[in-house]
């Protein structure tokens, strides 16, 4: 019966957290409609969110499309096929790793600072001090976060595709003998609207969540040293988790 009991608290644990995970988001997402609204903090947010993130995002997309440019010029060339390597480059890029990379890199660097800084202030009592001072700590906090993460990760993953596809073109055309006029001609025909589209989506669905969780567990941390680091660790391996699951989920919407 002990065995039983302690499943069954586990689950009931389990179900009730999901629940405040899930209030969590909708109330961060509820005071985006609601005045006050607080632009400032807002562009303070995605510049620390996209700004500060340029460089790691163009030099990943960069060397992301290198890769991409050899690996598929060795692999197309055994079938005489090099005339599609643009295709090959900028589909996976635009489509798959443009948006899950870009993601993955941000909520390493973004995400986890936010978690820290978030929880930082709960074990400091500056969450409380806000709440006495009649100041909601979700809107002040979470609701600017999240509002920027659904703006900043569209543009950052549209300038990690355009980056990755002329490392692409640098790697496959002028290193490896490919034709530039095949290359680009190949995106232009095969790669269409509805590509771009499905990466967009995906990143915003990607901003969402990563601001989500980290919000949520810097929100959530313990009042101390080791709650804090906790809470980092947590919201960038549950951010890369839920990136990679809802990457296929929304693939296979769009699809």
């Amino acid at each position: 019966m002990k065995i039983i009991e302690a499943i069954g608290a586990y689950i009931l644990d389990s179900v009730a957290a999901l629940g405040n995970f899930v209030l969590f988001l909708i109330s961060g997402v509820t005071y985006i409609l609601m005045p006050p609204f607080k632009p400032r903090l807002t562009i303070l947010q995605i510049r620390t969110i996209g700004a500060n993130s340029l460089f790691l995002i163009v030099l990943i997309g960069a060397f992301t499309g290198m890769v991409l440019g050899l690996q598929g010029y060795t692999t197309l060339e055994r079938f005489g096929s090099e005339a599609a390597l643009g295709t090959v480059v900028a589909l996976v890029i635009v489509r798959e790793l443009g948006p899950v990379l870009a993601a993955l890199m941000i909520a390493a660097r973004a995400g986890s600072a936010m978690a820290a800084e978030i929880g930082s202030m709960q074990a400091s009592e500056q969450v409380d001090a806000m709440t006495v001072m009649a100041l909601n700590p979700v809107q002040y906090l979470v609701s600017p976060r999240i509002l920027a993460g659904v703006i900043s990760f569209p543009l950052l993953t549209g300038i990690f595709d355009v980056i990755g596809i002329m490392g692409g073109w640098l790697v496959g055309c002028v290193l490896m003998g490919a034709q530039t006029g095949d290359y680009f001609n190949g995106i232009s025909s095969q790669m269409g609207a509805d590509d771009i589209k499905l990466g967009l989506w995906k990143a915003l669905v990607f901003g969402a969540i990563v601001m989500w969780v980290s919000c949520y567990k810097g929100y959530h941390a313990e009042r101390m040293a080791t709650g804090v680091s906790r809470a980092t660790t947590e919201a960038v391996v549950l951010s890369s988790i839920l990136i990679l699951a809802a990457d296929y989920i929304v693939g296979a919407i769009l699809l």
